[in-house]
């Protein structure tokens, strides 16, 4: 059978948009209604041609998973945070926060933030970060640390020759390990959503 003639770009944005409304992947009927194709067939050569693209991916047991999940958007300039300037409104580029904000999807993962002790480095209760497991930790690093078997968020720092985890917030006291301290992955990104009432 031929496989369908879809546009990559279309295929993909379409099935973000029913992941995105329905909270999960369409299924293969689902999918050809959606390119009105005749037989559930067309809809398995097109997941395979995404697959192929790597914008999507199989299990072992053939489920279908999204790699990058966020719609592109379109760029439309910059602006000001000092004075203000005209608005002048002109489409640069579409970025995908997939892209933007995760280098290496294949190591990350994300973690909400729960309490106010960095602040400072503008990572707030309730923010999300995006964590890559596999870079490799630098003093002066925000990073998921686990400290005498807890986690926590801090800043990477070295004190006399040790190790320790500094704070973003007065309010709370540097960190030394008493025993143990291994880093289970480098903030590489916050995610804030602002409510609005």
């Amino acid at each position: 059978m031929r496989t369908p003639s879809v546009k990559i770009e279309t295929a993909i944005k379409k099935i973000r948009q029913f992941h995105h409304k329905q909270r999960r992947i369409p299924t293969y009927e689902e999918i050809a209604k959606i390119f009105k194709f005749a037989s559930k067939r067309s809809s398995m050569l097109l997941v395979d041609r995404l697959v192929e693209a790597g914008l999507m991916d199989k299990d072992s047991k053939g489920r279908t998973t999204l790699i990058r999940s966020f719609l592109p958007l379109p760029m439309l300039g910059s602006i000001k945070a000092g004075y203000p300037q005209d608005a002048e409104e002109q489409l640069m580029e579409n970025v995908s926060f997939d892209e933007y904000l995760v280098d290496r999807p294949e190591s990350s993962y994300l973690l909400q933030v729960s309490g106010d002790s960095m602040i400072g480095a503008s990572i707030q209760d309730k923010d999300i970060v995006i964590v890559d497991k596999k870079k490799e930790p630098q003093l002066g690093d925000i990073v998921v640390a686990n400290i005498d078997n807890e986690f926590t968020l801090k800043y990477l720092r070295k004190e006399k020759g040790n190790y320790c985890l500094v704070p973003a917030n007065d309010k709370y006291p540097v960190i030394y390990p008493k025993n143990d301290l291994s880093i289970a992955g480098v903030v590489v990104s916050v995610v804030r959503r602002v409510v609005t009432s």
